[in-house]
């Protein structure tokens, strides 16, 4: 129940991504995902509600077809079914919930 950012198992999902799980069950999952510059989560939509702060960083996010650039402190919330994604601007790292939690995340 309790998660310190040392002992985080962080995934990399390609050159400019790494993601760890920091906790979840069956209805929520939260995670953190490092972003260097240029990093980009692509565009897609899934099932689950996600909510997402932003620790740090600049990021343009796009959600149903309507772009911002967020930066630090900032937050965004995506509806189920929703095309979106983020590129990262300036290197971040973005703290996401999900609702329910993401399957296709735990290996």
């Amino acid at each position: 129940m309790f998660f310190e950012s040392k002992n985080y198992h962080w995934e990399r999902i390609d050159e400019n991504l790494e993601r760890a799980l920091v906790g979840y069950d069956s209805s929520l999952m939260l995670t953190v995902v490092k972003f260097k510059k240029g990093g980009i989560g692509y565009l897609h939509k899934h099932i689950h509600s996600q909510a997402a702060f932003i620790a740090s960083g600049k990021f343009e996010v796009q959600i149903d077809g309507e772009k911002r650039i967020l930066s630090g402190g900032d937050s965004f919330f995506i509806p189920t079914e929703l095309l979106h994604a983020v590129v990262c601007l300036e290197e971040g790292m973005l703290v996401e919930s999900f609702s329910p939690m993401r399957e296709d995340f735990i290996k």
